[in-house]
């Protein structure tokens, strides 16, 4: 497969700015949901996003300067801050073949899991990295599954 018939993945953190009560907090995210799946199709790009811990992790999949021209937009958008991209490299696969923008919201266990990220030092870059990647994938699968178990559908 030559680098140009790979996908290109680029995995980022950023810090949540949306202000109000959690009404308010949840509809801002379905506009941003609403708005990430219509354009995110219209280019050919997959991924998730997460919205735990007051941060946002978000991977894009997908030909490289559609990406690029995704991400240049998610770095202006003003409902966050302090982007920091993990991880942007070619993959032999998407991740997320089936979603423009799969979601997963607050959950106890997730926030948990993703709790380590706020004082993590004792990671080197490579295995944060690699770590933030799996529990983002990880997430956005049970989430995968459990709304398959909630239409009848399986896998």
């Amino acid at each position: 497969m030559s680098e140009t018939e790979r996908v290109f993945r680029l995995l980022y953190v950023s810090e949540n700015r949306i202000a109000g009560d959690v009404a308010q907090v949840a509809a801002e995210i379905e506009r941003v949901l609403e708005s990430s799946r219509r354009n995110n199709a219209a280019l050919g790009i997959t991924g998730a996003l997460i919205f735990n811990c007051g941060f946002f992790a978000q991977v894009l999949e997908g030909p490289p300067l559609a990406v690029e021209q995704i991400f240049e937009a998610i770095q202006r958008d003003v409902r966050h801050t302090k982007i920091q991209v993990i991880s942007a490299d070619f993959a032999d696969a998407r991740q997320f073949p089936h979603w423009s923008m799969a979601y997963v919201g607050r959950s106890p266990s997730w926030e948990k899991a993703l709790g380590w990220m706020k004082d993590a030092t004792n990671y080197t870059e490579a295995e944060r990295d690699d770590r933030l990647f799996r529990i983002v994938t990880d997430m956005a699968h049970d989430a995968e599954l459990s709304a398959d178990r909630s239409f009848g559908g399986g896998s």
